[in-house]
């Protein structure tokens, strides 16, 4: 539907990311995506343990 961005979208992005949020807060910013996307990944692993637990119970019954 939307093809991915290349060099010159992503320069783009940058310099309206830095013209809105100024140079101080990028960190910031970062920080929290970082620690967002950490905490998205923990959570898919916790469910995918979950379904494979469960899979291996229903496997020992049959």
């Amino acid at each position: 539907m939307f093809p991915m961005p290349g060099g010159m979208e992503w320069v783009l992005i940058g310099a309206v990311v830095l013209l809105l949020f100024g140079g101080k807060k990028i960190p910031e910013l970062m920080k929290g995506l970082g620690s967002g996307i950490k905490e998205f990944k923990k959570a898919t692993n916790d469910v995918e343990g979950t379904v494979t637990k469960d899979n291996d119970k229903k496997e020992v019954k049959n």
